[in-house]
């Protein structure tokens, strides 16, 4: 253990560290994966309501093993990264159905249930059972790399190595839940990605990076990703005060999710006749006169990791019930909030009913 960084480390959790969330000194391990399952690629500020939620709606492992798969997703919306929501349902199943409902309580069983990392199964054997496992993030990559002055990649195996070494030798063995927790707030408040509090830091006059006014460039990332553009024209079929949703597939964003009929372009098209003919023509067998097109959205834009989309949204009246659209799945249009949207279509929804 590096007693230097890792004794005040402890001392400024003691006396400076005020952050609060609802989860902090938690012992229940099902609070706490679900807790970590939600802050996976999710800010704090974003996803304290929704554990509140989720804990007062299935408060312990069958509760949530027993919910209907909708209702789980519903309650999840807005969150993204939908494929966190149904790990967190297969796991809570094969808890209760395979581990007679007890969570597990060691480090390997921990990292063999479905969606838990060595991040996530670090937290929890630390957090609930105070056992010697170090967290490795984004925060804690950023907060070493500063402090020891590492120009290794984060995202390279030899930056991974690097990282996990510093990070179990400046681990406080006998205080692993206390220090891990004291780790990610101390990144997440003091030494942050922007403007990070250095002077006011109590590492200041230990850290390399503040020495060589590295601050800035510090930690170091290979790789660049690139973002894919994509173009989404949603079209609201109604009938009857009914509308077409249908259920997204496996293998692509949003699985599990509903959604309009959707055309996906490989560029933003000009929204004319020509285009709906085109499309209700060639896709659907609908003639233009056939229908009645009552609107045509705004452009809306959602940012993902590592895609750009673009969406539009087209509201169609039918006259009478297209051969395609007969074994589909029509809802009543006020009850739509009954179902589990992306977050962009349920901000369409939202202007619609402004």
């Amino acid at each position: 253990m590096n007693t230097i960084f890792t004794d005040l480390l402890l001392k400024w959790d003691k006396k400076s560290n005020l952050r609060p969330m609802p989860w902090k000194g938690e012992k229940d391990p099902y609070k706490i994966w679900l807790s970590e399952i939600i802050l996976q690629q999710t800010r704090v500020e974003q996803g304290w309501s929704y554990y509140e939620r989720f804990v007062s709606t299935y408060p312990n492992v069958q509760a949530l093993a027993n919910a209907k798969e909708n209702q789980v997703f519903k309650l999840w919306e807005g969150l993204g990264y939908y494929n966190r929501c149904r790990n967190l349902l297969f796991t809570a199943k094969y808890i209760v159905n395979e581990l007679n409902g007890i969570f597990p309580s060691n480090y390997d069983d921990l990292l063999n249930l479905k969606g838990v990392g060595p991040y996530t199964a670090a937290a929890i054997a630390s957090f609930a059972y105070n056992l010697p496992y170090a967290v490795v993030d984004g925060n804690v990559f950023r907060v070493f790399a500063r402090y020891y002055g590492i120009h290794t990649p984060t995202d390279t195996k030899e930056g991974l190595a690097a990282f996990n070494k510093i990070a179990a030798e400046n681990l406080a063995v006998t205080k692993a839940g206390i220090y891990n927790q004291a780790l990610m707030d101390f990144g997440a408040t003091v030494c942050k990605p922007m403007s990070p509090l250095c002077a006011n830091c109590v590492m200041q006059n230990t850290c390399a990076a503040f020495a060589q006014n590295k601050v800035g460039q510090l930690p170091i990332k290979l790789k660049v990703i690139q973002k894919k553009k994509r173009f989404f024209d949603y079209f609201l079929f109604m009938l009857d005060g009914k509308v077409w949703i249908q259920k997204r597939e496996f293998g692509d964003i949003w699985a599990g999710l509903y959604q309009f009929y959707l055309v996906e372009n490989d560029k933003l098209v000009i929204a004319d006749d020509a285009y709906f003919k085109e499309v209700l023509k060639n896709q659907l067998m609908i003639g233009i006169n056939e229908v009645t097109i009552m609107s045509k959205s705004k452009t809306y834009q959602q940012l993902l990791t590592h895609q750009l989309l673009t969406l539009r949204f087209i509201t169609i009246e039918l006259k009478t019930m297209p051969k395609a659209f007969e074994h589909g799945e029509w809802v009543n249009a006020k009850k739509m909030n009954k179902y589990a949207f992306p977050k962009t279509i349920n901000t369409f929804l939202q202007d619609q009913n402004n």
